[in-house]
């Protein structure tokens, strides 16, 4: 699952997946709260899963455990 998602923020920043920490904030790795919300949606889709964002959920990581909790 991780993977997955970091391969698709990955290619919407255009960078390699290893550029991209897990553990870092979303803000710490370029986005801001458009680029969340436009990747939430494409992860949405390609993980078949709801997404609800919350401050909580501000780095990669919390949002792959939010996700297999569900």
């Amino acid at each position: 699952m991780k993977e997955k998602i970091v391969d698709i923020i990955a290619a919407y920043k255009g960078v390699d997946a290893s550029e991209i920490a897990t553990d870092k904030s979303f803000a710490d790795i370029g986005l801001d709260s458009l680029d969340v919300a436009e990747l939430v949606m494409q992860i949405e889709d390609a993980c078949e899963v709801e997404i609800d964002i919350t401050p909580e959920l501000n780095c990669i990581d919390k949002l792959v455990e939010y996700i297999e909790s569900k």
